[in-house]
């Protein structure tokens, strides 16, 4: 039903609001991800993804930080081309195998604590937030502050919590595929 009600639009096809974005990652990436094409339904969703995105990237957590997060959403919420995508970040960073290997698991009930305490503290506080709604009690908080993070960082995992959130809900939703080009990380 998904590849019917959500086609994968091509630069052309799409509403003619989404194609600067599908432009612009088509550039950055070298291929157009199914996921785009889909979501591209909605000019809007896109658009907004894309910014918010961009503004996540700027935010003052690390990479490897953002990147946790990320993986942290997307196993939560089984987006098969996140975890894909992101472990393919993951390897250009250059994190260290065993690292990504926990954190292809990092939301789900039966992962294991990350060996850096660093990413451990925004796997926790990520899915405390989540877990919460929000309503993070003082302790886990201050646990969360006394690894070395910020308030702003704080609420820049609210930032990273809704961003990867909405991408990850649209590409369930839209049954977006794994792209060739991340068939080695799936």
């Amino acid at each position: 039903m998904s590849q019917q009600t959500f086609p994968e639009l091509t630069i052309e096809s799409a509403p003619p609001a989404a194609r600067w974005t599908m432009t612009a990652t088509q550039s950055h990436l070298g291929y157009l991800p199914a996921a785009t094409a889909r979501m591209a339904a909605s000019p809007q969703l896109l658009d907004g993804f894309s910014k918010l995105n961009a503004i996540f990237e700027s935010s003052t957590l690390s990479p490897l930080a953002r990147e946790t997060l990320v993986m942290t959403i997307a196993t939560r919420n089984g987006c098969h081309v996140c975890i894909a995508m992101h472990t393919a970040r993951l390897a250009a960073l250059g994190a260290d195998p065993s690292l990504i290997a926990n954190l292809r698991k990092a939301g789900r009930p039966d992962a294991e604590p990350l060996a850096d305490p660093a990413l451990e503290a925004v796997r926790v506080f990520t899915l405390q937030v989540l877990d919460t709604t929000g309503e993070v009690d003082d302790h886990a908080l201050r646990a969360f502050l006394a690894s070395g993070y910020t308030s702003q960082n704080a609420l820049e995992v609210v930032l990273g919590i809704g961003t990867y959130t909405m991408s990850t809900l649209a590409n369930r939703l839209t049954g977006a595929p794994v792209d060739d080009q991340l068939a080695a990380f799936a």
